[in-house]
């Protein structure tokens, strides 16, 4: 027994020495030629497929909980505004990511404009909407596969994490292009459930059943509050589009492949974002939309019936949009650590690049911590959690173009939002209305976000900044 005890004595020692050694390695490492990303990996298309991707779950799931808080057309004004906060925050980011180029994305404006304090608050929030989102994600393909095969649950989760943060471990070209075979796929499923719904759609399907008031009366039938309440769930349509520009250090030619991929990507979004907001309600009905599991696959089984053999072809062909966007997500909170991680605001060890330019720590931590938050099982609590980390940073994003305009005019800028300051003062006042009715919705999300976000503050006033 003594000799056991030896032993597991020594082996608490190593593993205090590893540990140690860790934590004096986080506050250590230097820049260098090891934290430099792979350079040119991506053209302006892969760009804008990359911001498809990081969206186009939204198209499958998450966004179809806005009918159960307001009519169709209340659903389609939160989807008009959300629409319009979007493209005017892409429009933003655009100019300010074709002029400072970087990993760290919209937060390196926010930090050269508002300071470490207000860049970190910036990346913060970003990084509580890219680790969160996977969870709701993971959960959704989870409800996607029991829908097709049966299964679901934390092995699940379990096999997605591992499995594409070891793709992304390959290397940035070979993930890259796994997302457009991927996204592409997710693209058509999209297409042939429009094309399928499109001869069953009917005005009388979007109509809000009240006996008292004619059919056009109730087709445009909505109240401000209940618009409100949707905003998150019109935002799952176009939340993390923004992400583009965490790929900047891996574009060809950022100052021209950033603006084009990010808008194009935006104006994709926007068109497929109506068409699916008219064409499944009006096929299925308003009503019963809000409580699907699965929209798309559910409303084509409600036109087709039960046993339709091409509903378990989009329900197939659907997991590869709930896939791309987990995966582009990934990709994304990757540069995002890794880029906070080197100018010191997260522990220097998670800038480490691997043989292959990967940031691997960057790529498996956030990816724990997004699993075992998928152990909720619950979709639409993650969701309200990325959207509070997601409207925060649009505000904050928005004030530092604003500052960016009026402090640093001399500033060589490629291209230039048209609008100007008057552009992000929209998006300024629709992130704090949505951020408003993120906190109305559900306060228990609202709490879990500033919890997370005061762990994220406390580490920064403690041990933040001390490299």
């Amino acid at each position: 027994m003594a000799g056991v005890g030896h032993r597991l004595w020594r082996g608490k020692l190593v593993l205090f020495g590893w540990f140690q050694r860790l934590w004096r390695a986080s506050f250590s490492m230097k820049d260098s030629e090891t934290s430099q990303l792979q350079k040119g990996a991506a053209g302006w298309f892969l760009l804008a497929t990359l911001g498809v991707s990081y969206v186009i779950s939204g198209s499958f799931a998450g966004w179809n909980f806005g009918f159960a808080v307001t009519s169709w057309f209340g659903m389609m004004i939160a989807v008009a505004l959300m629409g319009l906060m979007y493209f005017c925050l892409v429009l933003c980011l655009a100019e300010m990511s074709a002029a400072l180029p970087s990993a760290a994305g919209g937060y390196r404006i926010s930090r050269k404009v508002m300071g470490d304090t207000g860049g970190f608050a910036t990346a913060l929030a970003v990084l509580l909407e890219y680790s969160i989102a996977p969870a709701a994600i993971v959960i959704f393909i989870g409800q996607y596969l029991e829908a097709l095969l049966g299964i679901n649950g934390p092995v699940v989760y379990a096999v997605f994490y591992l499995l594409f943060i070891g793709v992304h471990l390959l290397g940035v070209g070979e993930a890259l292009r796994f997302m457009l075979v991927v996204t592409a796929f997710a693209v058509l499923a999209i297409a042939i459930t429009l094309i399928t719904l499109g001869p069953h759609f009917s005005l009388a399907n979007l109509v809000v059943a009240d006996s008292t008031e004619s059919a056009q009366q109730n087709l445009l039938a909505f109240d401000a509050v209940s618009v409100w309440a949707a905003f998150p769930f019109a935002m799952w349509l176009f939340l993390a589009v923004e992400g583009v520009p965490l790929a900047a250090e891996e574009a060809n030619d950022p100052a021209v492949d950033l603006p084009r991929g990010i808008i194009g990507a935006m104006l994709f979004l926007l068109i497929s974002a109506f068409l699916i907001v008219v064409f499944v309600p009006g096929a299925a009905t308003s009503e019963e939309v809000g409580y699907y599991g699965a929209p798309l696959v559910d409303a084509i089984k409600h036109v087709l019936g039960e046993d339709s053999v091409l509903a378990d072809f989009v329900n197939l062909v659907g997991l590869a949009g709930l896939t791309a966007s987990f995966f582009s997500i990934i990709f994304g909170y990757s540069r995002l650590v890794f880029a906070m991680s080197r100018e010191g605001y997260l522990p220097r060890f998670m800038s480490a690049i691997s043989s292959r330019k990967v940031p691997h720590w960057a790529l498996i931590i956030p990816g724990v911590i997004g699993f075992i938050c998928s152990l909720t099982g619950k979709g639409e609590l993650m969701i309200n959690i990325a959207v509070i980390g997601a409207t925060l940073s649009y505000a904050l994003q928005s004030i530092s173009y604003i500052l960016l305009k009026r402090n640093h005019a001399d500033l060589h800028r490629p291209y230039n939002a048209p609008g100007g300051q008057r552009t992000a003062y929209v998006t300024l006042a629709l992130s704090l209305l949505a951020l408003t009715s993120c906190f109305a919705y559900d306060v228990g999300a609202a709490l879990i976000a500033l919890g997370l976000m005061g762990l994220g503050v406390g580490y920064y006033v403690v041990l933040g900044r001390r490299a």
